[in-house]
């Protein structure tokens, strides 16, 4: 199983926005790292703009399983089925990511502290100064 670190921000929130996306094999191992600037949105947004971003490409990859680790408890537990995604702006958002990991199969998700997904942080820091000044 492949497991990716996702994270998104945004300076103002709403403001310029950014996604960062890091997928290592299970021992650590990079495989890949990217990230993305979406202009002008919330951090949860950009939060969700990232798992999409991950989902895509571990269903580009052919990848059957994937573990999600993310500093957003809302996501985590939204995509877990635990909290309720109220705000419309995040249902499609939602959506498209419960599509995306059922056609990959079998996906988890798992909260981690802040400090532990400081590469998608990182990440997801350089999209959001390419998306503009705060």
């Amino acid at each position: 199983m492949i497991v990716a670190y996702i994270d998104g921000g945004a300076r103002g929130n709403p403001g310029p926005a950014g996604y960062g996306v890091r997928i290592e094999q299970e021992d650590g191992t990079l495989i890949e790292e990217f990230g993305g600037s979406i202009g002008v949105a919330t951090n949860n947004v950009a939060e969700y703009r990232g798992l999409i971003a991950a989902l895509e490409w571990a269903r580009s990859q052919g990848h059957k399983a994937l573990r999600v680790r993310s500093d957003s408890l809302l996501l985590v537990q939204q995509m877990r089925g635990f909290y309720k995604v109220k705000h419309p702006g995040l249902q499609p958002l939602h959506a498209r990511s419960r599509l995306l990991a059922h056609e990959i199969g079998r996906v988890t998700y798992e909260h981690v502290r802040r400090e532990s997904n400081a590469h998608a942080d990182r990440l997801a820091n350089t999209a959001m100064d390419d998306a503009g000044p705060t």
